[in-house]
């Protein structure tokens, strides 16, 4: 007897099949009478994005399970593999308890019961954001560093700036990296409040704001079977919870093999889903986490409903929702070295930036905001770079004191 893992938004189940050469037809059919899924709702993959899927025309684009004839062994599905399933409508478990708002009958409810009862994880079909457009050059920034400098070995972090439409269009112009510590796992960020409130000061006078988070993910996550780790929801969703903006997105790079053999960068885009940020907001998510817990799962100090489950660990996939990404060309350069990475900045730095571009309007010369973010340790945060960083945004002249101290800086090196 051969078993098969079944993920779906339920969370996980198994399914005894009769050896690995039976078809998807078989397979179905197996899967209706021990999971109680209709056939003809179903929708197998051996791709997990098939859980992302949003709407039963999204199911569409996952063909590899659907001619019906074709033997699962041809996709090299053994004992023991994982299959992602999808379906429309409701399902009863057989031999569970009855799907009611006060669960079984005969049990008294606590206060606490009730409270849970409205803890209802389920997919969120729609974003806030409608998409989010990275500028080429600070993305390009962001990976190529990860990929050339950290070869996908651990984990590097980033606040993204810039602006969201009315319309819920996101717009990312540029990255700021804190202080921080990369493991192959784990992302430790050392958060320094006085070089925020320069990075904030920046952002407004752009006229810009703080509209998400960015890290990746390492070479050895590629092959697990999770879009993003509990200990990568915790973060991203703690990211999310504080900020005031709904539109608030988390970015993934990821390093992963195509067909060829060869690796490919890849950027995905989510937000954490409303229920789940109001689960971290009030306190249910475990926040300690072992090395024996399963990366996929997110633990809750009390129970949740899960589809028809009472369940006190939660499928990650459940909290995410997949926002569109585009990218443009921004009006910032990103050239200056980039702040907190392996490589102090120095005025020599400045001094070689200046000259290498010394063609340019001056107020060209410092359009990087990794520039301005050097040179704003030297002037007042609540005028001087706001009303600099303005003077880039709007491409205007440069008040003379700000160029010469920008330039006798470049020449004390």
């Amino acid at each position: 007897m051969t078993m098969l893992r079944i993920r779906s938004r339920d969370g996980l189940e198994r399914v005894s099949v009769d050896g690995p050469h039976i078809t998807v037809s078989q397979l179905k059919t197996l899967i209706q009478d021990q999971l109680q899924i209709p056939i003809h709702n179903q929708t197998l993959s051996t791709n997990r994005n098939l859980l992302l899927a949003k709407t039963p025309s999204d199911f569409l684009g996952f063909t590899d399970m659907t001619d019906p004839n074709l033997r699962i062994s041809s996709l090299n599905l053994g004992h023991g593999s994982m299959l992602y399933l999808a379906y429309e409508g409701e399902r009863t478990i057989r031999g569970g308890p009855a799907v009611t708002p006060a669960g079984s009958f005969g049990r008294k409810m606590t206060v606490e019961d009730l409270i849970a009862r409205q803890m209802r994880v389920g997919r969120q079909e729609k974003a806030h954001c409608d998409s989010v457009s990275f500028d080429r050059d600070c993305a390009n920034a962001f990976q190529h560093y990860v990929n050339e400098s950290l070869a996908f070995g651990v984990k590097r972090g980033g606040f993204m700036y810039g602006n969201v439409s009315e319309e819920g269009q996101v717009e990312v112009n540029f990255i700021y990296e804190p202080p921080q510590q990369g493991m192959e796992y784990n992302l430790i960020l050392m958060r320094d409040a006085e070089e925020e409130k320069r990075v904030d000061a920046i952002a407004l006078g752009l006229g810009m704001r703080k509209v998400g988070f960015i890290f990746n993910q390492t070479l050895s996550q590629d092959k697990k079977e999770y879009t993003l780790s509990n200990v990568e929801v915790l973060l991203a969703t703690q990211l999310h919870a504080e900020s005031d903006l709904k539109e608030w997105v988390t970015a993934v790079v990821k390093l992963e093999t195509n067909e060829d053999g060869a690796s490919d960068v890849h950027f995905e885009a989510f937000q954490m889903s409303d229920m789940c940020v109001r689960l971290f907001r009030e306190g249910w998510f475990e926040t300690e986490i072992g090395s024996e817990d399963d990366p996929k799962l997110s633990k809750m100090k009390k129970e949740v409903v899960v589809g028809v489950k009472d369940l006190k660990e939660v499928d990650n996939d459940f909290f995410l929702v997949l926002v569109k990404i585009l990218d443009h060309q921004g009006s910032l350069s990103c050239t200056f070295p980039i702040e907190n990475r392996n490589i102090q900045t120095t005025m020599r730095a400045l001094k070689t930036h200046m000259e290498r571009a010394r063609s340019l309007p001056f107020v060209k010369r410092i359009s990087d905001f990794h520039l301005l973010l050097f040179v704003a340790q030297f002037l007042d945060v609540g005028s001087d770079v706001p009303a600099l960083a303005e003077c880039v945004r709007l491409q205007s002249h440069v008040p003379e004191g700000y160029e010469l101290l920008i330039d006798s800086m470049a020449n004390t090196s």
